[in-house]
């Protein structure tokens, strides 16, 4: 009774209850925005989903119907190249940070560059390939475009890769030294095995960063109205279609935007609740 009169305690739990009520007013605003952003894509896209979609490739000017077959596949498949380029060289750099991150200059570079890395902005990156790539070759390719958001991607992998191994007990790697384990097989065998679930959730993290890019590759794939399996040659794709379409004066355009950005949305959704719950098993088993 006596500590609830005191007047240091009372001011104490009064900032207590006003910071847990704007916790919960900044809570309540995200949410607001993002089930308005959520319902607005289910009524404007919902009516673009159809068969066509998945079908057809996208429509000339002016006419009607048409689809997102070609920047639906295109999208898959510079995400897919992506994904196979940055989750080896990601987790391999993850290790090598985990390893001898605390005792290697080269590591203590590398761990500055991917925070940056991070943080810079994809139009940056877009122009960097842009200038090292798409100039010297003198075309646009879904190989600059894979390029491209790999640079995002692998710095992603990088850091969940490396946060995962430093979670997992001294004891468990020295058990394996006192084993006779080299450091090598340590890493892979004992480090990489016991935190497998929470590097998988970096690379899903990755993936569903990538999978809605428009800056970069405005850069270095840019588009291609036709079907094209071509990687050397302009390729379209889902984030530069829904840019260009959602401008246009054509009510059919409009519409397929509408569809794109509700199907690349809820597939970036699904990957987001996929890595955090499905694969919540982030420490060390």
């Amino acid at each position: 009774m006596n500590q609830q009169l005191n007047p240091v305690y009372r001011r104490r739990l009064w900032k207590h209850r006003i910071g847990i009520a704007l916790s919960i007013g900044a809570m309540a605003v995200g949410l607001f925005f993002l089930m308005w952003i959520l319902f607005t894509l289910l009524v404007k896209g919902t009516g673009a989903l159809s068969l066509a979609m998945f079908t057809q490739t996208t429509p000339a000017p002016g006419s009607e119907g048409g689809g997102l077959m070609n920047a639906i596949v295109g999208s898959l498949m510079m995400v897919g190249a992506a994904t196979l380029i940055s989750t080896p060289i990601g987790i391999l750099a993850g290790i090598y940070l985990a390893e001898y991150g605390e005792e290697s200059w080269l590591a203590q570079i590398t761990r500055f560059v991917t925070d940056i890395m991070l943080s810079a902005p994809s139009i940056v990156i877009g122009l960097f390939v842009y200038a090292i790539y798409v100039a010297n070759v003198k075309h646009f390719s879904g190989w600059a475009g894979t390029f491209a958001i790999s640079l995002i991607a692998i710095p992603v992998v990088v850091r969940t890769t490396d946060n995962m191994l430093k979670l997992v007990p001294n004891s468990l790697r020295e058990a394996a030294f006192a084993l006779g384990a080299p450091r090598w097989k340590v890493a892979m065998m004992v480090r990489l095995r016991a935190v497998k679930a929470g590097v998988i959730t970096g690379v899903l993290l990755a993936v569903a960063r990538i999978s809605g890019e428009t800056a970069p590759l405005l850069f270095t794939a840019l588009n291609n109205q036709f079907f094209s399996a071509n990687m050397n040659a302009p390729m379209a794709n889902l984030p530069v279609v829904i840019f260009q379409f959602a401008m246009s004066p054509y009510d059919n355009w409009r519409e397929l935007a509408w569809g794109g950005a509700l199907l690349i949305t809820f597939s970036v959704l699904g990957l987001n609740i996929l890595s955090r719950t499905l694969l919540s098993q982030k420490g060390p088993h």
